[in-house]
C-alpha cells in the first residue's frame, strides 16, 4: 500500500491527496494504484490477454454476448472515442441529429462542424431532458438522418436522459438509423438497458473507476459492419482499431498500458461490489446524503427531482453577498476537498459529484466542510438562494 495512504474505521482511506467531488478524473482505490507500478511490454502475450479479457468484461457489464457486440477500446479521452464514433457512422449523406441539453451534446456538434459531418442538433433547456418531441419526430421523417445521438448522462448539470425511451422509439419508427449513446458518466454506475444502442461510448475513468488514458466503444456487431471505410481520421478509425484488435489482439498504436492495467483490477473490484447494481446502491446513497445536507445548509438544487440523477448534482449559488466562489472553492480546496465549477450555462452554480472511490463517511465530512467554510465567509445560515 502506498505510504500516502492508510485504511480508516470507516473502509474509506485517509489521504494525503485531496477528495475529488468531480465527475472524473476520480478518487482510486489503493488495489488500483498499485496496478499501476508495473511495466509492461505493449507486443506482450500476457497484454494482449489483459486486452482481451477487459474487452469480454466490458461486454458483459453492458449485458451483451460477443456473438452480437464486440468492445473497441480507443487511447485517448471519452471525447476521443465520441468523436471516432462520429466518423465511423457517417457517410457524408446522411445527417447526424444530436438531442442536445448540455455542453457535452454540444460538443458533439463541434465534433462534427470540424470534421466537415453533416448534423443538426437540437439544443433543448439545460435543465430539462431531450425528447422526441414534434420538431425531432419531423425531422427523422424526412429521411435526412443517418443516426440520432445522445448524452445518457449530462454532467454539466447531473441530468438523466431518458435514453431508453428514446430508443425504443427510434428502432421502432426508424429501424434504419444508428442509435449512438455518450454513456461516458453513467456506464458501470447506473443500471439501464442498452439493447436499442448501436454504438456505447464510455471511459475508463467515471464509474468503473480506473484512471484516464482511454475510452471504449461497445458496438452492434451489424451496425459496426458499415462502418468501413468511412473514417476520414486514421487515429481514431473506429473499424480500423476493431480490426486490428481481431487480426493481433493489440492496439494499432502506442496502447496507456498502465491505464489498461488499473482497469483490469477495477472491473475486478466493480465485480466484488455486486455489480452495476452495487456499485450504484452505493453512489445513491452517496448522493443521498450530499442532497439532503446541502438542502439543509439551504441550497437549491438546478434540476428538478424526476430527472435528476444521482452522479452529480448542480447547486445554485446563494445570493448572500458574500459569497464567492472562488473563494468558496479554495477555502474547501486548502481542507483536501476539491468540488467542480459549475457549467450551465444561465444559472450561476457549481456540481457536486459522488461517484470514484468516495463512501457516506467521505460525504459526511465534505459537508461538516461546506458549512466551515461557509461560517468562516459570514455567511449567514441556512443560505438563501
Amino acid at each position: 500500500m502506498s505510504s500516502l495512504l492508510q485504511a480508516s474505521p470507516g473502509g474509506s482511506e485517509q489521504s494525503l491527496d485531496k477528495k475529488l467531488f468531480t465527475p472524473g478524473p476520480l478518487c482510486v482505490s489503493p488495489g488500483v494504484r498499485e496496478a499501476l507500478n508495473r511495466d509492461v511490454g505493449s507486443r506482450d502475450p500476457e497484454f494482449i490477454q489483459v486486452i482481451k479479457s477487459i474487452r469480454e468484461k466490458l461486454l458483459e457489464i453492458a449485458g451483451f454476448p460477443t456473438k452480437s457486440h464486440t468492445c473497441v477500446l480507443m487511447q485517448g479521452s471519452g471525447t476521443f472515442s465520441v468523436e471516432a464514433v462520429l466518423h465511423a457512422t457517417s457517410n457524408r449523406n446522411k445527417k447526424v441529429l444530436i438531442l442536445a441539453c448540455g455542453s457535452y451534446g454540444v460538443r458533439m456538434g463541434s465534433i462534427c462542424e470540424k470534421a466537415g459531418i453533416p448534423y443538426d442538433i437540437i439544443n433543448f433547456p439545460e435543465n430539462e431532458p431531450v425528447q422526441l418531441d414534434e420538431t425531432v419526430e419531423g425531422l427523422l421523417a424526412s429521411g435526412s438522418y443517418g443516426s440520432v445521438a445522445l448524452v445518457h448522462c449530462e454532467t454539466t448539470s447531473g441530468l438523466v436522459n431518458p435514453m431508453e425511451k428514446i430508443g425504443q422509439r427510434v428502432k421502432t419508427d426508424y429501424p434504419g438509423l444508428f442509435y449512438i449513446v455518450d454513456a461516458m458518466s453513467s456506464f458501470g454506475g447506473i443500471v439501464a438497458n442498452y439493447e436499442t444502442v448501436d454504438f456505447l461510448i464510455s471511459s475508463a475513468n467515471k464509474c468503473l473507476q480506473g484512471i484516464p488514458g482511454f475510452a471504449f466503444v461497445i458496438c452492434k456487431n451489424s451496425s459496426l459492419m458499415q462502418c468501413k471505410g468511412r473514417s476520414m481520421s486514421l487515429s481514431l478509425d473506429l473499424y480500423d482499431q476493431w480490426a486490428g484488435f481481431e487480426q493481433n489482439g493489440q492496439f494499432r498504436f502506442t496502447p496507456p498500458t498502465q491505464c489498461i492495467l488499473g482497469l483490469k483490477v477495477a472491473i475486478q473490484e466493480l465485480e466484488q461490489e455486486g455489480g452495476v447494481l452495487g456499485r450504484s446502491k452505493r453512489y445513491q446513497e452517496n448522493n443521498r446524503i450530499i442532497k439532503h445536507g446541502m438542502e439543509t445548509l439551504g441550497f437549491s438544487r438546478l434540476i428538478a427531482d424526476n430527472t435528476d440523477g444521482f452522479i452529480i448534482t448542480s447547486f445554485e449559488y446563494p445570493t448572500d453577498p458574500n459569497f464567492k466562489f472562488e473563494e468558496f472553492y479554495n477555502r474547501l480546496s486548502d481542507k483536501g476537498q476539491l468540488i467542480y465549477p459549475g457549467k450551465v450555462t444561465k444559472t450561476d452554480c457549481f456540481r457536486i459529484g459522488n461517484i470514484g472511490h468516495l463512501f457516506p463517511s467521505d460525504m459526511i465530512h465534505l459537508l461538516k466542510c461546506i458549512k466551515e467554510v461557509l461560517v468562516d465567509m459570514n455567511i449567514s445560515l441556512p443560505i438563501s438562494v
